[in-house]
């Protein structure tokens, strides 16, 4: 009895029971009723076989529902679908599936190299290459091919929807469907509304997403979602503290065993550091963050040097080819020294909590300028959407639950320390002044 209610008045389960909540109000669209009309998707299309196209299709297979994927060549459809039969074999070969499984879910998948392949398909995915130009010239051809009520989707991470909408002769029809990688694991969905996305394909889209095991949230329409902009802003200060002083790995093991699956930098390495790359290059030349210090030029030189992650054996680890186990590279933290030197920063000794602090209190601060623009419905969505799509710890109930839990008015005073020692780190938003004003909680 006595450990029942230790374990019943703990935070971790006051953070799982928020968690338990947040993930059904995520379905609780205000302007969305009930009872809207929502379409139904018996067969899907998805353009794209690489490693996040695959991944989208098993979704449906998985769920019996007919897909049909698209690459542009043979040699590419032939290496995208040999992938998803090695991802099926490892589960079966870990006693999770069945060889009759995998033939079931393997038969529902057709590979096609000409894009008229869509037509009949009640929603097509476009997984291409993450390129505005390349992304505009899909959809219109898919303007063209899509039948009447198809919904088009796109899996941007960071993209303007409205910008790809508005190629088409449907702009009502379009939405983003964020999936994360690898997007046959990942539980959330992020699914992005544009300015004229119609709403019965935001209700169809949430409950295909339920349809297909997934956890969806909706966000609107600003650079990086809800995930991606919150995590450049995470990212950011993780690249400043190792220009001031922080060991790379040592700011990697602060955010492990706080309870995330892994830190800033060995995300980056898993995802491709080229991903982050190109992003950047898009921000510089929009002139985006031209008076905040950007992230550190050590991430675009490890770009240039060939070293994008995992994929390449090298990044901000390096990495055996067999077992992909990493081991630090002192080089990596030479080259935050030298970049530290050259921008005439003063390099001191940072300790864990200030290390933690600063990355949860990013997070939290770009996650209340989200709310505060009305791109995020809720604090618990931005909650789900760490928790499912980012590896951020369910017990510790999401980055906003647990800045919540730590006190309000103690991270703004937090938050305002490290703004008076470098303010271009931290943008500056009074939506956190009015919550703590109105009783230090954020709205359910």
């Amino acid at each position: 009895r006595e450990l029942f209610k230790t374990c019943h008045d703990s935070k971790e389960s006051s953070s799982l029971i928020h968690m338990f909540f947040a993930e059904r109000n995520a379905f609780k669209i205000p302007d969305i009723a009930k009872e809207t009309k929502t379409y139904s998707i018996n067969s899907a299309a998805v353009i794209g076989c690489g490693t996040m196209g695959g991944g989208i299709a098993m979704n449906f297979a998985n769920v019996g529902i007919p897909v049909v994927v698209i690459e542009n060549s043979q040699e590419s459809l032939d290496k995208g679908i040999k992938l998803i039969e090695k991802n099926y074999s490892s589960t079966v070969s870990k006693g999770r599936m069945s060889e009759d499984d995998l033939k079931k879910r393997m038969s529902l998948i057709k590979g096609a190299t000409s894009l008229e392949s869509i037509s009949s398909a009640d929603i097509v995915i476009e997984a291409v290459f993450e390129e505005m130009n390349l992304k505009k010239d899909m959809f219109k051809r898919i303007d063209k091919i899509a039948k009447k009520d198809c919904i088009l989707a796109t899996n941007t991470s960071t993209l303007d929807i409205d910008q790809i909408a508005n190629v088409t002769s449907r702009p009502g029809d379009v939405i983003g469907t964020h999936f994360f990688s690898p997007a046959n694991v990942m539980r959330l969905l992020e699914v992005v509304r544009g300015t004229n996305t119609n709403k019965e394909i935001i209700a169809t889209t949430m409950k295909l997403a339920k349809s297909i095991k997934k956890v969806p949230v909706l966000a609107g329409n600003c650079d990086g979602f809800i995930g991606n902009r919150m995590f450049h802003e995470y990212v950011r200060q993780a690249h400043a503290l190792a220009e001031e002083g922080a060991k790379v790995a040592d700011i990697d093991r602060v955010i492990y065993e706080f309870g995330w699956a892994m830190g800033p930098f060995a995300v980056n390495d898993l995802a491709g550091n080229d991903v982050g790359w190109r992003i950047r290059k898009r921000h510089k030349q929009e002139g985006k963050y031209d008076n905040l210090r950007y992230t550190s030029t050590v991430a675009d030189q490890l770009c240039e040097l060939g070293r994008y992650g995992q994929k390449t054996n090298r990044g901000f680890y390096i990495y055996d080819p067999a077992t992909r186990k990493k081991e630090i590279d002192p080089e990596v933290d030479m080259m935050f020294e030298k970049v530290a030197d050259e921008k005439g920063i003063s390099r001191r000794s940072i300790s864990d909590e200030e290390i933690l602090n600063r990355l949860s209190w990013a997070l939290l601060n770009t996650g209340c300028m989200i709310l505060d623009e009305g791109f995020a419905l809720r604090a618990s969505d931005i909650d789900v959407t760490y928790s499912y799509g980012y590896g951020y710890p369910l017990w510790r109930g999401g980055p906003m639950k647990y800045a919540e839990d730590y006190g309000l008015g103690k991270v703004l005073k937090e938050i305002e320390k490290f703004r008076s020692l470098n303010s271009d780190m931290w943008p500056k938003s009074s939506y956190l002044e009015k919550i703590i004003n109105e009783g230090g909680k954020f709205k359910k």
